[in-house]
């Protein structure tokens, strides 16, 4: 009985371990995804990651399916793992959703805001205008993306914070940065400062409009940058066929 006691343990602590090592591994990779680390439409080198992460191929194996059902990456059979790429219509339904939760989240936490999550914001906003003005893309957005989900996590509403992180890392997966410039960060600076102000009156209704107008907005922006990328690949393609 013992014996058998002390074999289902070590079976579990196994089992442990495993489980962890590949959290360990996914959070990883996920974090050279969205960092651009490795590339949309990249292909996930199995060997070469275990070799880095020194573990086996299982737990990199396991950590690209739990990648997968997160939308991360695609599972290509007899060809392997490749990083998502996203275009026009994904960005459409991804700012869709985060318009509809955000401004959900503004009308709930309007009427019970506290003067604590206010000074928050306006810390945030200033953090914000000091990357916008200094065309900071990556620190804009990664204040940006603290800003929104302060708001939502500040509802209290655990199942609306769920599901608006896992849009969050959707959204981190765009890769048109590059062609958004100072006078665009300095647009979306102006409607966090309404969604700011909305909140100190502490109006339910603006506080909605506000934040939906905001990610829809920004919506438009991100779908103008692809068109743009998509012309300059366009004339780039068109000059060399010329040569």
């Amino acid at each position: 009985m013992a014996e058998q006691e002390e074999s289902t343990a070590r079976s579990t602590i196994a089992l442990l371990k495993s489980k962890s090592l590949t959290q360990v591994v996914q959070r990883e990779i996920e974090r050279m995804i969205l960092s651009g680390e490795i590339a949309a439409g990249a292909r996930i080198n199995e060997n070469a990651l275990a070799a880095r992460l020194s573990v086996s191929r299982a737990p990199i194996r396991e950590a690209c399916r739990a990648l997968a059902e997160l939308g991360f990456v695609h599972l290509i059979p007899n060809r392997g793992v490749f990083v998502k790429s996203l275009g026009r219509d994904d960005v459409i339904e991804v700012y869709d959703m985060r318009a509809g939760l955000t401004g959900l989240s503004g009308m709930l936490l309007a009427p019970v805001v506290k003067r604590s999550h206010l000074v928050t914001l306006d810390a945030l906003l200033g953090e914000m205008k000091e990357a916008a003005y200094a065309s900071d893309y990556q620190g804009f957005m990664g204040v940006n993306n603290r800003f929104h989900l302060f708001i939502v996590e500040a509802t209290g509403n655990a199942r609306l914070a769920r599901m608006y992180e896992g849009l969050l890392k959707e959204f981190q997966l765009f890769r048109r940065h590059g062609l958004v410039g100072k006078e665009v960060l300095l647009e979306s600076l102006q409607e966090h400062h309404a969604i700011v102000a909305a909140f100190k009156r502490r109006d339910a209704k603006a506080c909605y409009e506000a934040n939906y107008r905001h990610v829809q907005n920004g919506k438009k922006r991100i779908l103008d940058a692809f068109d743009l990328f998509d012309a300059k690949r366009a004339a780039v393609s068109a000059r060399a066929s010329g040569a």
